[in-house]
């Protein structure tokens, strides 16, 4: 399991940065609504989170596919939905019930990893 879910919480992680620097730089440009502005920060904020999140479990729970998973569909769900919706509500105005599906993902995720199996990394070795 880590190879791919450490690769995707790299990949993740990069993303958020970019876009949450669009955020602050570029979409300003396009969008005027502070709402907008303030939830396109906040699917930043919870993908670079989860993305960190996801790197953790694919070095202490290398097993616990569940909550990797979970972790990942929530991020796409949630994060992605808002930054359609953002760019445009008309267009992707079907993602609205995804948002919270994603939530609720990210929170199984983090339901998985607590209940699931586990080792601590070995540092110096």
């Amino acid at each position: 399991m880590a190879p791919l879910f450490w690769t995707l919480g790299s990949i993740y992680g990069a993303t958020s940065v970019a876009l949450g620097a669009f955020g602050a730089h570029g979409l300003k440009k396009v969008i005027s609504d502070p709402a907008k502005i303030r939830s396109w920060e906040t699917a930043a904020h919870y993908q670079l989170i989860h993305s960190g999140t996801l790197l953790l479990a694919a070095t202490v729970a290398p097993h616990n596919k569940l909550a990797a998973g979970l972790f990942v569909a929530g991020m796409t769900m949630f994060s992605g939905s808002i930054y359609c919706l953002v760019l445009d509500p008309q267009r992707f105005k079907f993602l609205g019930p995804v948002t919270p599906l994603g939530g609720l993902c990210l929170i199984g995720g983090w339901v998985a990893l607590a209940f699931g199996t586990r080792r601590m990394p070995v540092f110096g070795r």
